[in-house]
């Protein structure tokens, strides 16, 4: 293991428990759990709490780490950087960038995190974005969860990205998104994206009603309304 703690976040994915225990062998050692955390912004919060380390690597519950990502030859953070995001490959679109990609954080950030819809936006300091690609991001594990997973990208995207990218950038993004294509219920998150284009829309005129999108049981029952209830819980 590095000199670095590691925490693997998740709710209700159903590859869960595999893809916690992929990350603990390829880390090489103990990878905490923190499951079921109501509210998105308290859960990153929370994992700031079960750490015994400044720095340490955090991952979701649908990251399934290259199992050739190596550990030992991460620099930490230096002073002023908040967050190092590795990129991960999309399981339906074929982009790769930092959405759903492995974190190396600081737990005194977290502690210190403001308000954004895109939860980690808000930390502050520097966000560095790593070239090297960490593995693939397995949300498209049920109908519920790619759907969700597009909602939620692309109405942050079609709302502005927080991040500072640029409107093109952003564009490309949603345009792949919308055509998702390949992988399993790659459907379900092409139809999410465009929905959540949709609410973006809709939501400009009330801003406050973006904050939905770290709302579990509103997500779920918007995919229910429009879909049937074809979720697959973990």
């Amino acid at each position: 293991m590095t000199g670095f703690d590691a925490v693997f976040l998740s709710y209700d994915e159903p590859m869960a428990n595999s893809l916690h225990s992929r990350l603990q062998r390829t880390l090489g050692g103990m990878v905490k759990r923190l499951h079921g955390v109501y509210g998105m912004r308290r859960a990153y919060r929370l994992c700031a709490e079960v750490v015994d380390r400044e720095q340490f690597f955090l991952a979701d519950g649908d990251f399934a780490i290259n199992p050739a990502f190596d550990p030992s030859g991460v620099e930490p953070l230096e002073e002023g950087v908040s967050m190092r995001v590795w990129r991960a490959a999309n399981a339906v679109n074929g982009l790769t960038y930092g959405y759903g990609g492995l974190k190396l954080i600081r737990r005194s950030a977290l502690r210190e995190m403001g308000e954004a819809v895109d939860v980690l936006a808000a930390l502050p300091g520097r966000i560095e974005f790593a070239q090297e690609t960490a593995g693939i991001t397995r949300f498209n594990q049920s109908p519920f969860h790619a759907w969700k997973a597009g909602f939620r990208e692309c109405a942050m995207l079609a709302r502005g990205s927080e991040y500072g990218m640029a409107n093109d950038g952003a564009r490309q993004r949603v345009e792949a998104w919308t055509t998702s294509h390949s992988g399993e219920f790659a459907a379900y998150a092409a139809v999410g994206a465009r929905e959540g284009v949709a609410f973006a829309r809709e939501a400009a005129r009330d801003p406050r009603r973006f904050d939905h999108l770290n709302d579990p049981s509103w997500l779920r029952e918007r995919f229910t309304a429009g879909h049937g209830d074809q979720a697959v819980s973990g």
